[in-house]
């Protein structure tokens, strides 16, 4: 069966079926709740920028998505912007943001997110996701196309600093993650760790409704899912978790 890869812009039909509970369970429930995020969704940039946003779909159930994929146009290099921040995936979607309010020009894209849903995995069809986002972003004439990297094994080691884990091998000189791994082979070269790329604050009562863990201590506690131990002030009664991506960039030659 044909399967299509369309922008939003050409396909505005589809982006109803972005929010398909079979890609939302992708995330552990948590990753929801980033506040920046609603730069992004909502109201913010995806509103706007729909010729940045990807679904892939098999052409006999057009409704039935088979994975998506986000990316943004962002001003890079500028003034308080010389250098990928470490702020990661929430600092660039908030740049993102107020380039589109404040009409700024932008020179770079940034990939933010490929879900493909879990039945259709090992498939191949992150690359083609990738692809598709990458060549949209040379036709659309930016100079630079970065990620923020969410390593997909690093949650199985989350008091392993990012550092360490990002810069791991195999024999063949490869990552030995997975999802980074995806990155190099499609000529993404490694620039540096994103060490607050994406941070959920919340009460004890709103972790323990997304995680159904006790959260009856402070300290760190490990979530399923989470990339580093999440910090607890039963003291205060809140809970902070900062995770840490790795920015890669790809070259647009």
């Amino acid at each position: 069966m044909a399967l299509r890869i369309v922008t939003l812009e050409e396909a505005p039909h589809l982006e109803p079926a972005l929010w398909d509970e079979s890609l939302r369970t992708v995330w552990p429930e948590f990753m929801h709740h980033d506040p920046s995020a609603s730069y992004f969704f909502a109201d913010g940039v995806l509103a706007k920028r729909h010729g940045y946003m990807f679904a892939a779909y098999e052409e006999a159930e057009p409704e039935r998505l088979v994975a998506r994929a986000f990316s943004t146009p962002v001003a890079l290099g500028g003034p308080g912007r010389e250098t990928l921040p470490e702020g990661g995936w929430d600092t660039i979607v908030r740049w993102a943001h107020a380039d589109l309010l404040d009409g700024a020009a932008t020179n770079a894209v940034s990939a933010l997110e490929i879900l493909v849903r879990p039945d259709r995995r090992s498939e191949g069809l992150s690359y083609r996701m990738f692809d598709a986002m990458r060549e949209n972003a040379r036709k659309r004439g930016a100079s630079r196309f970065v990620a923020p990297v969410r390593p997909n094994g690093k949650h199985l080691e989350p008091h392993t600093s990012m550092q360490e884990y990002a810069l791991r091998t195999r024999a063949d000189g490869l990552p030995a993650d997975g999802w980074l791994r995806v990155h190099a082979r499609v000529g993404g070269k490694i620039v540096k760790v994103a060490t607050t790329s994406f941070i959920v604050p919340g009460s004890l009562e709103q972790w323990r409704h997304w995680t159904g863990l006790p959260f009856d201590a402070s300290g760190s506690v490990e979530v399923p899912g989470a990339l580093n131990p999440v910090t607890v002030s039963l003291e205060h009664n809140h809970a902070v978790y900062v995770e840490p991506n790795v920015w890669v960039e790809h070259s647009l030659a």
